[in-house]
């Protein structure tokens, strides 16, 4: 079974996807493929950034619920 590559990986092939269409000096059917590419990576790499920001915002509440964290300041101040 293959690794799934990391957030930082997937940073880096895209920087290395962007970097190589600004330069212009790319086929236009490899600048195609590499768009697309870059499309599917920047996708992903969204998709982490969101979820990770989910993860981010909850916290656990006295009850060991997870409630968002905007909901548990809210009940911190009212004590």
């Amino acid at each position: 079974m293959a690794e799934q590559p990391t957030f930082e990986a997937n940073l880096t092939s895209l920087e290395t996807i962007v970097n190589q269409l600004e330069s212009g000096d790319v086929p236009l059917e490899q600048a195609l493929d590499q768009f697309q590419k870059g499309v599917a990576l920047s996708k992903q790499l969204q998709a982490t950034l969101e979820g990770a920001e989910k993860t981010l915002t909850k916290m656990m509440d006295e009850n060991g619920n997870e409630v968002p964290f905007e909901d548990a300041k809210a009940s911190d101040a009212n004590e």
